[in-house]
């Protein structure tokens, strides 16, 4: 499948296409709600959006660490590493390669897409605040960080996918279900989060229902339940849901091809959010998942989609560039 991937994408390099393998697999590791979404799309588009998130959980897996109480050195180690990655970064989107194979397959993709830089800029100092801020005290606070996080990548995807409508237009929506789909995975890892020593739900909430991280650390550590932090939560949900209201006008702003990858996307994030409730806002003493069969019921259902939209032939996009008119981006 996958030599089928970019071949259709017109990769031939051979150094590229093992680029590319490798994002293909930190996607399917990391990443497999998303990773079943992907396979939604047209064949010749998937390689992107593997580069995309590949290089998104590269970049995540040197910050992230399940000891808060590292040493010095070991948290120096994880800066350094994250450094050596932005200058290789900086130098791959200006001379479109990369001896670092998830930065080699990003270069080039954004090159395809003509996907401006400064969204990878913002994205790493994003990640740069990964490793030493711990919580986010206001609701205003924890967007601005999610911005680098999260909105960027869901603009960055907006280049793969296609629009029928100017980008700019499709910007908010694609915008607000990147900073959705963090959220989301947010309430289901407050616990795990927790062991990394931080804490996404912002301050002034959990202050409103009078929980703080002393609470949160006794709940985790001796598995009980408050009604305090029960309402933390759900106030965290309502949040999160009014972001999804947000986005759902984007998906059919979209390249209809485009889109069964999205609402399947869409559905099973949403679902997270389902599980979550069902399980009575437990997210600190356990992960909440979608069942398999619901997996595979969404997944049929785009399959239909995926067909029918096949069947329309529809036009390009309107705001998609053609590849001969698809070139650099240039650096902010």
């Amino acid at each position: 499948m996958t030599d089928r991937e970019l071949d259709a994408a017109g990769i031939t390099d051979p150094a590229l296409r093992q680029a590319y393998a490798w994002c293909r697999q930190l996607n399917a590791r990391h990443g497999r709600t998303y990773f079943l979404a992907t396979r939604l799309l047209p064949v010749e588009r998937r390689p992107a959006v593997h580069a995309l998130y590949g290089f998104a959980r590269w970049a995540d897996d040197i910050v992230d660490t399940l000891d808060p109480a590292e040493t010095p050195a070991a948290a120096h180690g994880r800066s350094a590493r994250l450094d050596r990655l932005c200058r290789e970064l900086e130098r791959g989107l200006a001379d479109g390669d990369s001896a670092e194979p998830v930065v080699r397959a990003l270069a080039d993709t954004a090159r395809r897409y003509a996907i401006d830089h400064r969204h990878f800029t913002a994205f790493m100092a994003a990640m740069r605040a990964d490793l030493d801020v711990v919580d986010y005290p206001t609701y205003a606070d924890l967007r601005r960080y999610t911005y680098g996080s999260a909105e960027v990548i869901g603009l960055q995807m907006m280049s793969v996918l296609g629009t029928v409508v100017p980008r700019e237009r499709a910007a908010p929506h694609a915008a607000a279900l990147g900073v959705a789909f963090q959220l989301t995975n947010f309430l289901r890892d407050v616990g795990e989060d927790l062991d990394r020593g931080r804490v996404y739900l912002p301050g002034d909430l959990l202050a409103a229902h009078g929980v703080d991280r002393a609470l949160l650390r006794w709940s985790r550590a001796t598995g009980r339940s408050d009604r305090r932090i029960t309402a933390a939560l759900r106030d965290f949900e309502r949040l999160t849901r009014a972001l999804y209201r947000e986005a759902a006008p984007g998906l059919a702003l979209l390249e209809p091809v485009s889109r069964p990858c999205i609402r399947t996307a869409f559905v099973l994030y949403g679902g997270i959010l389902d599980a979550v409730a069902r399980d009575g806002y437990r997210s600190l003493h356990r992960r909440a998942a979608v069942s398999q069969r619901r997996r595979a019921t969404v997944a049929l259902d785009g399959l239909a989609r995926v067909a029918a939209a096949r069947l329309r032939s529809p036009a390009p996009g309107a705001d998609r560039p053609r590849a001969a008119e698809r070139v650099p981006a240039r650096v902010a």
